[in-house]
């Protein structure tokens, strides 16, 4: 009986030392914020120091870009699968989830339940936000409202407050606008949330890039976000960039799985999501690229997501250009193939970005995958930047009358096999 007392006695010193006693050889006690960390100091030690960066205050989330457009096989799951394995706190959506259209219900039923059968994989809360895929004409809209409720809504978390708002508002009129009633919510929901640390913007379309944007209901809007720190994140366009409005950081991202020519980081075109760590000074974002994400035996996820067929675009055919300003190549210009008249093309639109050579090579759908037979006109525009940090074009350096098809002297001729131009610019 006395053994087993000491000994049950020695395992709790034991307990004690490990639980409560990080000392050094000297036995003092090491300072409280290094309590988390189990282990002997001395006068030298092989770290840093102790103080870990697990903040209770802070959380990581995720936000994943359009999945429409043209929408590729196996990417939305696979994010899914990826999504699984950062294991953030929630996922975010900019919109846009569904390819929609006029089409009858049932198929637009067969697509949200598509859909909602990958976001079912998740192993966290997803939030939605409408596009206009899916909320754009009353086709789709409907199944939303029927099945989602609100296109609009709120939630806080550890004292941050998320504002998803739906840029398809009043509907049926084209987007790139907030409602009145929709303003006149958000502002009684500011009101309300005075006392939060940070505000997160969740929309659709990047409205503040609009030329008429007093009357997307914007302004209104940043008038109400003007006293609190707040960032903004929308989609839309298939192509990362990032804004700065007020002070304040707008993001527009690039796709998780929706068309895009995939032309890399360069263009800001590439499949991703942003994770997003909330620290006490604002947020810290990392975009991450899908395919950077493995698990630990290195095979890619396998899914059987069906991606959506581009029969109806023509066929492309080879295009190799070279384009100069009074003999001089334009690096960084964008060259665009714009279809003229009603040919078989109609609709092929193509564009290239100019190399330091003066070469470029055009893409309709994929990288580089060249352009359908038919007659175009042709535009040149040399932006630097390609938009202002507050959301306007850049300058447009290069004449002004190639920036557009009803100016532009330039044409072009495509034929079935490998086609070569060069296109000479003068001032």
């Amino acid at each position: 009986m006395k053994r087993l007392a000491l000994g049950l006695f020695a395992m709790i010193l034991l307990f004690a030392a490990g639980t409560y006693s990080v000392a050094n050889r000297s036995g003092t006690a090491a300072p409280a914020p290094e309590r988390d960390v189990q282990v002997t100091t001395e006068s030298r030690n092989p770290w840093t120091n102790l103080r870990l960066n697990n903040d209770p205050d802070e959380f990581q989330f995720a936000i994943i870009s359009d999945r429409t457009g043209g929408h590729r096989a196996n990417i939305f799951a696979q994010a899914v699968e990826r999504l699984n394995l950062m294991q953030p706190e929630f996922v975010l959506s900019v919109g846009d989830l569904i390819e929609g259209g006029r089409k009858p219900a049932e198929q637009i039923k067969a697509e949200w339940d598509d859909l909602n059968a990958m976001i079912g994989k998740l192993q966290m809360k997803f939030f939605y936000a409408p596009g206009n895929h899916d909320v754009g004409i009353q086709d789709t809209a409907k199944y939303w409202d029927d099945s989602l409720g609100r296109r609009y809504y709120h939630f806080v978390y550890h004292n941050v407050l998320f504002l998803i708002l739906n840029t398809e508002d009043p509907p049926n009129t084209g987007g790139f606008k907030l409602g009145d009633e929709q303003l006149a919510w958000a502002e009684k929901v500011l009101a309300q949330n005075k006392g939060v640390r940070w505000t997160i913007v969740s929309m659709h379309k990047p409205i503040w890039t609009r030329p008429d944007l007093e009357k997307t209901g914007l302004p209104r809007l940043e008038k109400a976000l003007a006293d609190r720190p707040y960032t903004v994140f929308a989609g839309h366009v298939h192509r990362f960039q990032k804004f700065v409005r007020n002070g304040r950081d707008y993001y527009q991202l690039a796709t998780t799985g929706g068309g895009s020519k995939m032309r890399g980081v360069e263009e800001g075109e590439f499949d991703h999501f942003v994770w997003v760590t909330m620290k006490k000074e604002g947020p810290v974002l990392a975009n991450i690229l899908l395919d950077a994400v493995l698990p630990e035996n290195l095979v890619p996820p396998t899914t059987n997501e069906k991606g959506t067929s581009y029969a109806r675009i023509p066929k492309r055919q080879p295009f190799e250009g070279k384009v100069f300003l009074d003999g001089a190549p334009i690096p960084g210009a964008v060259v665009e193939f714009h279809p003229a008249g009603e040919g078989q093309n109609r609709g092929a639109r193509a564009d290239g970005v100019v190399q330091p050579d003066g070469s470029f090579r055009l893409s309709t759908v994929t990288a580089n995958d060249g352009v359908a037979v038919g007659e175009y006109t042709v535009t040149a525009t040399l932006r630097r930047p390609l938009f202002t940090p507050e959301g306007k074009p850049g300058k447009n350096s290069l004449p002004e009358q190639y920036a557009r098809p009803t100016t532009s002297p330039l044409r072009a001729t495509i034929v079935e096999g490998k086609n070569e131009m060069v296109l000479e610019l003068r001032r």
